[in-house]
């Protein structure tokens, strides 16, 4: 027997059953490997018995405080080719199950015996409606000897550098930074607030309670090459081609135009903007930045991307020898933290 223990939060990993494609690609997922048929002698149809059961955890305490059972159940998908690659929305789209549960159903444990074929298959536990919290346990019983492994992205980032060069620029570009930066021509966290403010409310293509404070200290922190604390033309126009890319994938991603885009949205934005991140990260960044209606305005979609930046090059200048890993001395923990 192979027990894994899983957990779903609503806008990052519980996204419901197959009747919710657009999110059910993010439950958990759980990789098991059938490579041995059984000795059955009676039975010639070459495949694999095994028993799959979800438990869920802790509704007993949930109960007392007036909260049912969750509507739970699971389905297991074959794919031919190997992977330890969380699958996305576009196969499931395409793809039917294998096998699946008898039934969704309000009880505290599922559990079905089933017979594939050999072969790779990931069981993809989930509650019947999205966006319903709870914890799991899933148990996985075989005759023979099988690899089960939990199956979550590798965090990482591609990050490219905004190559600007002062002669590139176009004077009207260069007007328009004279106006908005004044006679010091360097632009503040504070100025930088009411420009980006300015541009957002004339916009209604796009949905903004307006850019925080700490968003605009983010970006000077992060585009400000001198240590001046605020950033000059061609650091400003570094950041305006940036915000320009942010827009095109928030707008892409915004499916429904509603000028906000969900939590699931965002996980998938997020990957355009050069980030993957695992099923902890991704519920940390929902619980931090999305509304209680689980949606993600403009500003502070640029709010996450430029923290994830940010955070992603500190740790590329620290890391040791490319191992995953890096070391921070006191000043460097402190300039880190206060930056």
């Amino acid at each position: 027997m192979t027990t894994f223990n899983g957990s779903w939060r609503s806008g990052s990993t519980a996204g419901g059953c197959r009747n919710y494609p657009r999110t059910f690609w993010t439950n958990p997922q759980f990789k098991i490997q059938l490579d041995e048929a059984d000795d059955d002698p009676t039975d010639d149809d070459d495949k694999c018995s095994f028993l799959v059961g979800v438990i869920q955890k802790n509704r007993r305490k949930q109960r007392k405080m007036g909260e049912d059972m969750h509507t739970i159940g699971f389905a297991i998908y074959e794919y031919k080719d190997q992977t330890n690659i969380q699958l996305r929305r576009d196969f499931f789209m395409t793809h039917a199950a294998s096998a699946r549960s008898e039934t969704f159903i309000n009880l505290r444990e599922v559990m079905n015996r089933l017979a594939l074929e050999p072969g790779q298959y990931f069981i993809v536990p989930s509650t019947f409606e999205p966006h319903k919290n709870g914890d799991f346990a899933i148990r996985v019983f075989t005759e023979k000897q099988t690899a089960l492994q939990v199956i979550d992205v590798e965090v990482d980032a591609k990050l490219e550098d905004e190559e600007v060069d002062e002669d590139d620029i176009s004077e009207s570009f260069e007007t328009l930074f004279e106006h908005l930066a004044g006679q010091d021509a360097e632009i503040s966290c504070f100025e930088l607030q009411r420009i980006l403010n300015r541009i957002v409310s004339n916009r209604d293509d796009i949905q903004s309670d307006g850019f925080s404070l700490e968003t605009c200290r983010n970006v000077i922190s992060l585009f400000d090459k001198d240590g001046s604390g605020k950033i000059g033309l061609v650091e400003f126009k570094a950041f305006w081609n940036k915000l320009q890319k942010f827009l095109k994938i928030f707008k892409k991603m915004d499916i429904d135009c509603s000028g906000t885009m969900s939590s699931h949205e965002m996980r998938m934005a997020l990957e355009e903007a050069g980030f993957t991140l695992n099923n902890t990260l991704t519920q940390i960044l929902v619980a931090r930045y999305a509304s209680t209606d689980l949606l993600i305005d403009f500003d502070n979609f640029v709010g996450s991307l430029i923290r994830l930046e940010t955070l992603f090059r500190i740790f590329k200048q620290l890391e040791v020898d490319d191992e995953g890993y890096a070391e921070l001395d006191l000043f460097q923990w402190l300039h880190l933290v206060l930056n």
